[in-house]
């Protein structure tokens, strides 16, 4: 095989006009996409690299402030960037559908019209209407060379790309001729642009769909699921690229000899279908690729290092708490509810699955949950643990249930025709939405009688969720006739820091960092506020030999000081660990450790 460089050459020689970056949260879609628009922006081509996710940092990345229509990158000419704005752009939906009618129909029903286009499904259609626009209109990015697109986390890209199907589909079926999305006339036009963004997809010659992971057991399988159910939707030209390869200096150290190991036992087991993708390996950098310069390093170019002194042992702060000591204070109140929030990648799953195990340990009846579409608890668990019971909020079977309640509670009053109209209203997208919100609110309630640990989706999919409750009441009161308790009392729930723990997971870098600081203020407007912070994989606090760990330990430092003096009223650090913290046995250790510095010592021994 040809090596890293040459490979990456390649790829970029050749990349067709669409390219598609998708993976797990965390994992370096952004950075990764952000430099293969610089590279090709550098070898003459016009470039437009758009955002579709709702949590973006391509502003950070690029060093660039961001809106709804491409704006020049400085440093890089040839290279213009956007980010799709969810909610803009429905309220530039509604504002379609809406504004032919006012001063025509009476006020009240204006109203009842914008109520109806307030829900979750309304800005998820909105916003790809206007991906599609890009997608599958050539004349929309007619004078640009290439498209590149800098995805959400996997589970809601997969979700994305469905939407075509799903929506032309429902159009097709649906005799009333209105939806939740107000009448259906107004989608229709928007038919063909689907059809054609489908196409689109599904051309070899026109799009690369490129999956992006690190070599870590969890990223490589949520990059296989991706990989079959993408092709299965005729989306057959992909790629991979596993960005964080590390290889040790010599002598490079007990903690670089492990980071090593654990790298080439992932790769050794990735998924057979992922292995015979052709594939790019990107190097761990010891910095950021933030910035242009940076970004035209990521393939191959000249890695600028900076001045090392080598790590300093981090002091501890007013705030600090060991993991272990966030557990203590959670399970004095004896039940509730705690959620882990962040970006994607950061270790959401593993800091909630440390904290149920270690709760279950004690004695506690703990349900163990996720919100995320790409799911992976039961995974890390590993198995049955006493007094824990682990579960996901799984879409379709919560849709499947949701249908058969509003069927069955509405059957008395309903005829044939009735019914039938009720079942094509249920076949819309949207109905999964209000069924997982249903699902949720249902396993929030639980925590009134023991433990419930939710490891929530990515950011931006937690705050639609959160943003929509509202909404939701509104659009389950017209379906159900009345409030369920459980999503009746869900925010009062959710506000009540004596319920529910919200704590935000981190990486020791700018962008985790800054998401969960976008992500505390957003709560706190929803009047939720975090309990503690999480500083999760941290290498400060060792005494490294490889260049590489000896970089990214100092570069760490004054993130764990943003959170420490300006974001957190407490803080645990916790540090990288040694062998992948997977299964009971390993989990339980990570929730009794005190501070990172334990953990190095335990890698040297």
């Amino acid at each position: 095989m040809p090596g890293p460089s040459s490979m990456a050459e390649r790829f970029l020689k050749e990349a067709t006009r669409i390219l598609f970056f998708t993976g797990k949260g965390g994992v370096g879609k952004t950075s990764l996409a952000c430099a293969t628009a610089v590279s090709l922006a550098g070898m003459g081509r016009r470039v437009l690299l758009v955002s579709t996710d709702p949590a973006s940092n391509l502003d950070e990345v690029l060093g660039v402030e961001l809106h709804g229509a491409p704006v020049a990158v400085e440093g890089a000419p040839g290279l213009f960037a956007l980010n799709i704005d969810p909610e803009a752009a429905a309220r530039a939906y509604r504002e379609r559908v809406v504004g032919p009618y006012r001063g025509v129909l009476p006020e009240a029903s204006i109203t009842s019209m914008e109520e109806q286009l307030s829900g979750a499904c309304t800005v998820e259609i909105a916003a790809f209407d206007e991906f599609t626009k890009l997608l599958g209109d050539e004349k929309a990015t007619a004078e640009f060379d290439h498209v590149v697109f800098d995805t959400a986390p996997t589970g809601h890209t997969l979700r994305l790309l469905k939407l075509p199907a799903a929506w032309t589909g429902f159009m097709d079926q649906n005799t009333t001729g209105t939806s939740c999305l107000g009448p259906l006339s107004g989608l229709e036009a928007q038919k063909a642009l689907y059809e054609a963004s489908m196409q689109a997809l599904g051309d070899p010659k026109a799009t690369t769909l490129v999956l992006v992971s690190r070599p870590e057991r969890s990223a490589l399988e949520e990059a296989e699921r991706s990989r079959a159910e993408l092709a299965e939707m005729g989306v057959g030209n992909q790629r991979l690229i596993l960005n964080g390869v590390f290889r040790a200096t010599e002598p490079g150290g007990a903690v670089a000899v492990a980071l090593e190991g654990r790298c080439r036992e992932a790769l050794a087991g990735m998924p057979a279908g992922l292995a015979e993708l052709a594939r790019i390996e990107i190097p761990l950098l010891g910095y950021a690729p933030m910035g242009v310069e940076n970004l035209k390093s990521v393939f191959g170019g000249a890695v600028r290092r900076r001045q090392t002194t080598g790590a300093v042992r981090q002091e501890g702060g007013e705030g600090d708490v060991p993991l272990a000591g966030l557990i203590d204070e959670i399970e004095a109140k004896g039940r509730g509810v705690v959620m882990t929030m962040g970006k994607g990648g950061v270790g959401k799953t593993t800091i909630a699955s440390a904290i149920a195990i270690e709760l279950a340990r004690r004695g506690h009846r703990v349900h163990l949950s996720t919100t995320d579409p790409a799911a992976h608890v039961a995974a890390t668990v590993g198995g049955a643990v006493a007094n824990l019971t682990v579960s996901r909020i799984d879409p379709a079977v919560e849709t499947r249930r949701y249908s058969e309640a509003v069927l069955a509670k509405s059957a008395p009053a309903l005829d044939a025709q009735g019914m039938a109209l009720l079942e094509e209203d249920l076949r819309s997208p949207c109905t999964e939405e209000i069924a997982v919100f249903s699902a949720f609110a249902q396993t929030v309630a639980e925590g009134e009688h023991g433990f419930v640990v939710l490891d929530t989706a990515p950011t931006g999919h937690t705050i639609l969720l959160l943003d929509a409750a509202e909404a939701y009441h509104r659009e389950v009161t017209r379906t159900m006739s009345d409030l369920p308790e459980s999503v009746r009392e869900l925010l009062p729930r959710l506000r009540d820091p004596e319920f529910t723990r919200v704590l935000l997971v981190t990486l020791p870098e700018a962008t985790p960092v800054h998401e969960a600081k976008r992500l505390q203020e957003d709560l706190g407007r929803a009047g939720i506020y975090p309990f503690a912070w999480v500083v999760n994989q941290c290498f400060t606090g060792g005494s490294y030999r490889d260049p590489v760990l000896v970089e990214r330990s100092e570069r760490e430092r004054p993130y764990i000081e943003e959170v420490r003096e300006q974001l957190a009223k407490r803080m645990a650090v916790v540090g990288w660990e040694p062998i992948e913290p997977v299964g009971a046995e390993r989990l339980q250790r990570l929730a009794a450790r005190g501070t990172a510095e334990a953990v190095i010592e335990a890698a040297r021994r």
